[in-house]
C-alpha cells in the first residue's frame, strides 16, 4: 500500500496509462486516464484566488455537456467545494462509465453523506469494474460504519483491482471503533492468506498495520503471526517487503525484539 499510496499526485489526467486488465471494454475508447492515481490526498493549492477561480468555473462546466462536465468532475476531483454536491450526486446515475467514475472520485474527495447509499449501489451492482475500483476507493473517505460489510464483501468477491482498494478503504474506516476494527482486522487476515494478487496481499498488510493499535490484544498476537508468517514463505518480494515494513512499524516491544531475532538469526537480510 505504501506504494500506491505515493502515486497518489493530481498533475494532469490526460497523462496516466490504463491498465486493459481492469478497465472494462466500453472505457477503453472513451479515457485516456484514471483520476484515482492522480488524486493527491495531501496535495491542495496555496493559492486561494486560483482554487475559487477554477472552482467557480468547475460549476458551471458540470451543468453542461458531456466534455465540460468530465472538465468540471476533474476540478472537483482536486479541490473540495460544497457547492459543488447538488452537481456530483446526480452524475452517479449517467449511463457513461467514465462520468459516473469521475463523479465517484469527486465525491471521495467531497464527502456527501446522502450519496453513500448510492455509492454502495455503485460498488455491488455497477456493471463496470473500473467504476466499482474508484468506488472501493471512495468509500474510504466516508466515516459511516454502514459501508464496513460491503467493502469486505468486495474484498473477498470482486476483481483484483477492486479488492486492492477495499482492502485499503477498510483501514480507513474501521480504526473508529475496536468492535469495527476488530471485524475489518479478521476479513483482511483471510483474504492476507487466500488472496491470488500480490498487489491485494500486500495492501491488507498495509491496513492491518494501520487497525494493530486499535484490535483486541488476542487478535493483535494473530495478526502478528500471520505477517511474519508472510514475511518468511510469501513467493512475491513486494509482498515480503511490506510485510517487514509492517513489522518494524508496530511499537510493540515484544513485536521488535522477535524481529531483531530474526534478523540475528539470519532469516532477513
Amino acid at each position: 500500500m505504501s506504494n500506491v499510496n505515493e502515486n497518489l499526485a493530481f498533475d494532469s489526467l490526460a497523462n496516466l496509462a490504463i491498465d486493459p486488465d481492469i478497465l472494462a471494454k466500453e472505457l477503453a475508447a472513451e479515457i485516456v486516464g484514471d483520476p484515482l492515481d492522480e488524486i493527491g490526498l495531501d496535495e491542495f493549492h496555496s493559492d486561494e484566488v486560483k482554487a475559487n477561480a477554477e472552482c467557480e468555473a468547475g460549476l458551471k462546466w458540470l451543468q453542461q455537456g458531456q466534455e465540460e462536465t468530465l472538465q468540471g468532475l476533474r476540478i472537483f476531483c482536486e479541490y473540495r467545494d460544497p457547492r459543488c454536491l447538488p452537481l456530483l450526486v446526480p452524475l452517479l446515475q449517467e449511463p457513461s462509465p467514465v462520468v459516473r467514475m469521475s463523479a465517484v472520485y469527486a465525491l471521495g474527495r467531497n464527502p456527501c453523506p446522502r450519496a453513500v447509499d448510492i455509492l454502495l449501489q455503485i460498488l455491488q451492482n455497477d456493471n463496470n469494474a473500473y467504476v466499482r475500483r474508484a468506488t472501493a476507493w471512495s468509500l474510504g473517505n466516508y466515516s459511516n460504519e454502514l459501508v464496513l460489510k460491503p467493502l469486505v464483501q468486495a474484498l473477498h468477491k470482486d476483481v483484483a483491482a477492486v479488492r486492492l482498494w477495499a482492502s485499503s478503504s477498510l483501514a480507513e474506516i474501521a480504526s473508529n471503533s475496536e468492535e469495527s476494527s476488530n471485524y475489518a482486522a479478521n476479513e483482511l487476515l483471510l483474504s492476507l492468506k487466500i488472496d491470488v494478487e500480490p498487489g491485494v496481499r500486500s495492501n491488507c498488510i498495509w491496513s492491518l498495520g494501520r487497525l494493530y493499535p486499535h484490535v483486541n490484544p488476542t487478535l493483535k498476537d494473530e495478526m502478528v503471526e500471520e505477517i511474519i508468517t508472510v514475511l518468511m514463505n510469501d513467493i512475491e518480494s513486494s509482498v515480503r517487503y511490506e510485510a517487514r515494513i509492517a513489522l518494524e512499524q508496530i511499537d510493540n516491544p515484544s513485536v521488535e525484539e522477535r524481529f531483531r531475532n530474526l534478523i540475528d538469526e539470519g532469516h532477513l537480510i
